[in-house]
């Protein structure tokens, strides 16, 4: 007699198993639904509780006084530096609170701060959303040791495809051809199994969410 193979036994239970149809566990499946929980009424709270889980800081200011007061504290805290940015709607945020920084692109090796804007801020996993249509691209979320974020109540979304959603109405109707995520400070736990922060980028990353958008 011979012996059954191996392929034989298989498609024999696939026989089987088509003439004998049992009836599925789950009758309705929702493939269209969330899968992750959703964020709270206050995404703000959410955004920076994230946020500050993995490691990164934030700070909300209620004006452009309150965002001034903040940033000078935080400058002055680390030490100053060389601080840098490129992106003429912040500057003109500087320029309005009188913040001295640098925007000679050919001293980026001086760079120790980076202050730029982003495209989302989402609030169920604390990230913040970049793109290639920001000046420099990826030059300012990955070059400096000090990364500061500044962004709007209007920015802020609950969950990623609302911010992918919000990035393409801004570009008229368009994703930039490069749009990240930035969930923290830059980390690795490649040797070891030792978390490092500050591996591939940023070692500390700071958002300010500024209630009102100035004119």
């Amino acid at each position: 007699m011979r012996e059954t193979t191996s392929k034989e036994k298989v498609l024999k239970k696939i026989r089987k198993a088509l003439i004998h149809q049992t009836t599925p566990k789950h009758q309705v499946m929702d493939l269209e639904g969330a899968i992750y929980h959703k964020p709270g009424a206050d995404l703000a709270l959410e955004f920076a509780d994230r946020l500050v889980a993995i490691n990164g800081q934030f700070a909300f200011c209620e004006n452009m006084l309150d965002f001034a007061e903040n940033l000078i504290t935080l400058v002055q805290n680390h030490g100053a530096g060389e601080i840098f940015c490129f992106e003429p709607k912040i500057q003109a945020l500087l320029d309005q609170i009188e913040f001295p920084y640098r925007k000679d692109k050919s001293q980026l090796d001086k760079m120790e701060i980076g202050v730029t804007s982003c495209e989302a801020l989402v609030a169920l996993t604390g990230s913040v959303m970049v793109s290639s249509a920001q000046q420099l691209g990826r030059t300012m979320t990955v070059y400096p040791p000090v990364h500061i974020v500044v962004a709007f109540l209007n920015q802020l979304v609950p969950d990623l495809k609302t911010g992918f959603e919000l990035v393409k109405s801004r570009h008229g109707g368009r994703l930039p051809s490069l749009v990240s995520n930035i969930t923290g400070p830059s980390r690795t736990a490649d040797i070891e199994k030792t978390l490092v922060l500050g591996a591939h980028g940023p070692k500390e990353f700071y958002v300010f969410l500024v209630e009102e958008e100035p004119a």
